[in-house]
């Protein structure tokens, strides 16, 4: 039987996170070449500048609700965006270990009825990261083409009204300038989207991993060597553990914050869908943004769940 390449589900994930300057090629980590530079290029330019804008912005209108509640929900999924580029950037190495651990051999189902029983987890984790992309693009979309789609442009209208230290109502400031915002969205929006779906991976791999451990042992009766296949079931487990251990040690904190990120960002969110005009592109860019922030909760929940569910059914 063939080998089950795990890999090959998260190749976008790695592809896209090499473009971002947040993979390095093969099995290296970040040290002194052209690629790091590339990598602190792109976040100091398009993340933190554009980060620093919008905190400027909001400190310089405290006092108006409306412009506070409409940067700073997507001013706080930006630097959550930081936090996760952060926590990508410093267990690297780590990561590298993940990706060569899942394509061992001890981690390969052994038999067709294995790969039948890990397909479920696959499609769950496809069909809800399908569902997070077109939500996210959905959402790029809409808020980013606002002002096209109003026509406010010939106003100089931008999609995030910040307070630059330059006049944007002149041309090419104004061009410029939206083009920044538009590549400094998009940059932090396939952040957030590829370091979750490659954590909800990671969970959906611990998940399959426990399915095929657990197939093992229900025919451990069946093999003519018993004690050997039971070792290797030991040691299966050891593996398993520790790959959720390193996981673990990757995500924790960033899932902390998600959720306290998510939950301001849903509130805030609503109460900015009671001062727009009804029916607008920005009110339903709002709406898809909504959804999208559900959709990301809901994924660390589901494939969190699901690990849960299947430790205590190997237990019993």
């Amino acid at each position: 039987m063939d080998r089950f390449d795990w890999k090959v589900n998260i190749q976008m994930n790695i592809f896209i996170l090499k473009i971002l300057g947040l993979w390095p090629k093969g099995d290296e980590s970040y040290g002194f070449n052209l690629y790091t530079l590339y990598g602190i290029f792109v976040l100091l330019f398009f993340e933190l500048a554009h980060i620093a804008v919008a905190t400027m912005d909001v400190f310089l209108n405290l006092d108006d609700l409306k412009t506070v509640t409409g940067n700073i929900f997507v001013l706080l999924m930006e630097m959550l965006g930081i936090l996760k580029s952060y926590s990508l950037i410093r267990n690297m190495g780590m990561l590298k270990q993940l990706m060569r651990t899942i394509n061992s051999d001890l981690f390969q189902p052994k038999t067709r009825h294995q790969r039948s029983l890990i397909l479920p987890n696959l499609r769950a984790w496809k069909t809800i990261v399908a569902l997070f992309w077109f939500l996210t693009v959905g959402w790029i979309i809409f808020w980013m083409m606002c002002p096209i789609f109003d026509r406010t442009f010939k106003e100089y209208h931008l999609p995030f009204p910040f307070s630059y230290p330059f006049n944007t109502k002149t041309s090419p400031y104004y061009e410029m300038t939206y083009l920044h915002q538009f590549i400094a969205v998009d940059y932090l929006s396939m952040t957030n989207v590829n370091i979750d779906t490659l954590i909800a991976a990671l969970n959906m791999y611990i998940g399959a991993q426990l399915d095929i451990l657990c197939d093992d042992l229900r025919n451990l009766h069946k093999a003519s060597d018993a004690n050997n296949n039971l070792k290797k079931c030991i040691h299966h487990h050891s593996e398993i553990l520790k790959f959720a251990t390193f996981t673990n040690r990757f995500y924790n904190w960033v899932i902390f914050v998600e959720f306290f990120v998510g939950a301001v960002s849903i509130g805030i969110s609503m109460f900015q869908l009671t001062i727009v005009v009804p029916l607008s592109n920005e009110f339903y860019s709002f709406i898809v943004y909504l959804v999208c922030i559900a959709t990301q909760v809901f994924m660390y929940c589901w494939f969190g769940n699901e690990i849960e569910i299947k430790v205590k059914v190997d237990m019993s």
